[in-house]
């Protein structure tokens, strides 16, 4: 609802009939000519957004140029246009008090000129937020949670709340009531979060994985369910992985969130331990069974050197000794081929040597025969 002319008109010159009380003194030596009066005020305004930005922020730059950030080079130079041109706004505005102008034209001219520099702000205020949040996802080391990938959300989020004051603001200038529209507003925010639950829950989620990391592009990950694969993508609201069948599967960030993951490439480095299984028949040379094993190993261009692979005897079986055979390969998505590789170096060796690789044996005892057989 608006206010009524005369009242609204009282609120907007609280400002500028302070100004312009205090530069009654200086307007006495242009006369008591209206028009006069009022081109020296804007005149006045207009020295002082000179001096503002010709001396003032030139001051203010060469101080930042001694910074080894250039942020504050940056903000600088956008707050120039809108403090210029507010400074010639507050003149106008002081100008037509001094012309006494009808109460309804200035309730409008002030409306105007507020809305003008409302929207000249918001605009420094949108370029200021998204240069911060850049800067922000540089630094990961002190903002964790404003990286690359969660950037356009923040970014979003900030433009959001600035337009919302900005309209407020609007809004409060030309005095209409927002008491039924921010009402409003909040029950169709209530409504939405119903609706839209499992995606905010997709979003926040997504926002602490990028935020924590515990897996990163490029990872291989096993998900409790037994899916194992390449992280491509991860998203605000899902997070995508290849595995070896070359099969895209898309998991929603909320489970992700809260679930067990394994990452096979995390840890101080993305080497990957593989594990060879191998059993021999009891009253093997179990020394020349562990030459064999390190001999397969370091014939294989993909064990790491560093660190060594190495053999070792788990347990005596049913049937058989149970070694292991473990190396280290540079990353997870070789463990199949170094496998299938070292499998067949062993079996050959054990072959050549003599060396047999027990299998289970059933012996079938017939107690009697039926009769008539």
């Amino acid at each position: 609802m608006a206010k009524p002319v005369k009242e609204a008109a009282v609120e907007s010159n609280g400002l500028i009939d302070q100004i312009s009380v205090e530069l009654s003194p200086l307007l006495d030596f242009f006369g008591e000519h209206m028009a006069v009066r009022a081109v020296a005020v804007v005149g006045l305004f207009l020295l002082l957004a000179l001096v503002v930005d010709r001396i003032l922020l030139r001051v203010l730059r060469r101080i930042s140029e001694r910074t080894q950030s250039k942020l504050d080079d940056q903000l600088i130079n956008f707050c120039s246009t809108p403090l210029f041109q507010t400074i010639i706004l507050l003149g106008f505005a002081a100008a037509m008090t001094v012309l006494k102008v009808d109460d309804q034209i200035k309730v409008i001219a002030f409306a105007v000129m507020q809305s003008y520099a409302i929207l000249l702000w918001s605009l420094f205020l949108i370029r200021a937020s998204r240069l911060l949040l850049r800067n922000m996802a540089l630094s990961r080391q002190r903002f964790a949670l404003v990286r690359n990938q969660t950037l356009p959300l923040f970014q979003n989020i900030a433009l959001l709340l600035i337009l919302g004051l900005a309209v407020y603001l609007i809004f409060t200038a030309w005095h209409i009531d927002m008491t039924a529209w921010l009402a409003s507003a909040g029950i169709i925010g209530i409504a939405v979060g119903f609706a839209a639950k499992d995606t905010l829950a997709n979003l926040f989620s997504g926002v602490f994985i990028l935020a924590d990391t515990p897996y990163k592009i490029g990872d291989y990950i096993v998900l409790d369910s037994g899916e194992r694969g390449e992280v491509t993508h991860i998203g605000i609201r899902s997070t995508r992985i290849l595995t070896r069948d070359d099969v895209e599967v898309t998991i929603p960030n909320s489970i992700m969130g809260n679930t067990k993951i394994i990452n096979e490439s995390g840890g101080p480095y993305t080497k990957y331990r593989i594990r060879v299984k191998v059993g021999v028949a009891y009253g093997s040379d179990v020394d020349r069974v562990r030459e064999l094993l390190m001999a397969a190993a370091g014939e294989e261009q993909a064990i790491c050197a560093d660190p060594e692979p190495r053999v070792r005897l788990r347990a005596f079986g049913p049937s058989s000794l149970d070694f292991e055979l473990l190396g280290w390969i540079e990353e997870p998505s070789l463990r199949g081929r170094v496998v299938d590789a070292l499998l067949t170096t062993i079996y050959k060796r054990f072959v050549a040597e003599g060396i047999e690789i027990p299998y289970s044996k059933h012996d079938l005892y017939i107690k009697e025969l039926p009769p008539g057989r």
